[in-house]
């Protein structure tokens, strides 16, 4: 299994909206996406700001590159995030999940 960490954030006053946002887009996506193994919406605020933290779990590198496309480590936005996100990286993170 394939963990993928995305992280991005908003101003604390769009945290809601924001992850009602979320849960139309990406958050959506990710479910409709076979292959994927769930997904964990991580947030905290500072200074004003919310930072999200989407862990999502993976059956393979196919199930994420049927998400993200060809170019796997780069990070998937859609239109509105510009509206909402005052930070953002342009690649992701992946782990391979160990048992313990």
């Amino acid at each position: 299994m394939i963990a993928r960490i995305w992280r991005g954030t908003v101003r604390e006053a769009d945290k809601d909206i924001y992850y009602e946002y979320l849960q139309k887009t990406g958050l959506k996506e990710y479910a409709d996406t076979p292959g994927n193994r769930g997904v964990h919406t991580l947030r905290r605020i500072a200074d004003g700001k919310c930072e999200f933290l989407l862990l999502t779990l993976w059956d393979s590198w196919e199930a994420i590159k049927a998400f993200a496309g060809p170019d796997y480590e780069k990070a998937v936005y859609y239109p509105e995030d510009d509206k909402y996100l005052v930070d953002r990286g342009p690649k992701v993170d992946h782990y391979e999940v160990l048992k313990s």
